[in-house]
């Protein structure tokens, strides 16, 4: 942790670098697997495998990544040079992973694209969860901490603001003759930036050398003891009543947020466009891509601001609490003939999903300084793990929702006139699904403890232990 309060402003940039990376990976990634199904002919249950297995994988190695990161002894310090690595190897992979072609079939494009997507996920992993760690242990001022989570969620919004666009290029064939063509190209373009954005944490975020600090031994002779370790660490993060009460809450959110994510696209085609994808025109891209600038220029400092007057808890709930009007604007500025008028809803919107990381991670930095005092170890490696676990978790989980509920209605993409009722059942999910998934969050967070006061009190303590022999 650094003795320095305040961050330097180029630290802070540089750490939100990162975050752009760490966010257009996957934000293109749900742009590009579409081209799977509609341009390469996969089977809905090869993009289901595609979809799950290497998340599980990802999700499994998390953990042993955060301990891994946690315990390593070096000149460079704990997390600079997995960053670095994870940064390569995911880049590389995602260049080499969507070089698909039509003629190769459709069992060896699976195959390929399978394999080469768990080592995309290995990448990610090296590279995101010590790279988040580092976040957490920049600063020990309660609201510095929230400054510099602003500043990366600020930085990384801009690839969703970026990303919708590809549709339009994808499907521009005065670009491209076909969108399996384009994601070959625009891949490298992706992965090589991506992969540079990735590596600037690592090369400008200073750290301290760790070669003589007492970790637990990283090598193969130790690592059933090691893995017996991650466990119990797992176990033991996940008792911390504060800390569970913010994954608990992230993962209702987050989960209902992504299950209806992408019925947005389904109802601005069939209920304002009356199925005619070509009429629809932009309007979908708009939707995220407009939403995203509201996050950036909107929630994001108010949200910076208010959680400075009124504490974190207190912006989480209110911010939470707009984003329930903006779900039911949703449902009343959805007028067929007037796409333009969900874009007065967005800002509303935003607020879930724009301001649950900016709030979470800080408080999650938070939660570690009062792990360190009860413990006495400093597990940011650990903690970050499993807090994303549980948003991959909700992840997967809202995929597998998705579909179900599509199937509840009675929605089907494929057709080009929708059984009747099966758009109105889309809208009423799209509107009550995340605003029940709120309020659950809402409830769990609603005697959260971990106020200012406290936190400093628990830095004091810290401070004071380090300094005394």
């Amino acid at each position: 942790m650094s003795k320095t309060n305040k961050v330097p402003m180029g630290q802070k940039i540089a750490f939100g670098i990162g975050m752009f990376a760490n966010q257009m990976f996957p934000a293109i990634l749900g742009i590009f697997m579409v081209v799977l199904v509609q341009d390469l002919g996969f089977p809905g249950w090869m993009w289901g495998i595609l979809f799950f297995l290497p998340r599980v994988f990802d999700a499994f190695t998390d953990p042993i990544m955060g301990f891994i990161s946690d315990n390593t002894k070096s000149k460079w310090g704990r997390r600079r040079h997995y960053v670095f690595l994870g940064a390569l190897i995911m880049g590389i992979s995602f260049v080499i992973m969507w070089q698909l072609y039509r003629t190769d079939g459709v069992n060896y494009n699976f195959t390929y694209f399978l394999i080469w997507s768990f080592v995309f996920y290995l990448g990610l992993t090296i590279f995101s969860v010590p790279y988040v760690a580092m976040g957490y242990e920049m600063s020990n001022d309660f609201h510095e901490r929230t400054d510099i989570m602003a500043i990366a969620q600020w930085i990384g919004q801009w690839a969703w603001v970026i990303a919708p666009w590809f549709w339009v290029f994808m499907y521009d064939q005065n670009l491209f003759e076909s969108a399996d063509v384009a994601t070959r190209s625009l891949a490298v373009w992706v992965g090589i930036a991506c992969m540079v954005f990735a590596m600037v944490p690592a090369i400008f975020i200073h750290s301290k050398s760790t070669i003589n600090e007492n970790y637990a031994p990283l090598n193969f002779k130790t690592i059933g003891g090691s893995l017996k370790k991650i466990f119990e660490g797992f176990k033991e993060a996940f008792k911390s009543v504060p800390f569970r009460q913010l994954c608990i809450a992230t993962f209702f959110i987050y989960n209902t947020f992504y299950t209806i994510a992408s019925f947005s696209f389904f109802i601005v085609v069939y209920h304002l466009f009356g199925g005619d994808a070509g009429a629809a025109g932009i309007w979908p891209t708009l939707f995220g891509s407009v939403g995203a600038l509201a996050t950036t220029f909107i929630v994001i400092p108010i949200i910076t601001g208010m959680s400075k007057k009124i504490g974190k808890k207190k912006a989480f709930i209110v911010s939470q609490a707009i984003s329930i009007i903006g779900y039911i604007l949703l449902w009343f500025l959805f007028i067929p003939g007037k796409p333009y008028m969900f874009l007065f809803a967005l800002p509303f919107f935003s607020f879930g999903i724009g301001s649950l990381f900016t709030l979470m991670m800080s408080m999650t930095a938070d939660v570690i300084d009062l792990d360190e005092l009860n413990t006495g170890q400093r597990r940011e490696g650990v903690f970050g793990a499993i807090y994303w676990w549980m948003v991959k978790f909700g992840f997967a989980i809202a995929g597998l929702l998705t579909g179900t509920i599509m199937s509840a209605v009675g929605f089907d993409p494929n057709l080009a006139t929708q059984p009747e009722g099966a758009v109105w059942g889309l809208r009423v999910f799209y509107s009550g699904f995340p605003i029940v998934g709120t309020l659950i969050a809402i409830y769990v967070m609603r005697n959260y403890d971990l106020t200012e006061e406290r936190a400093n009190e628990i830095s004091e303590q810290l401070e004071k232990r380090k300094s005394t022999p």
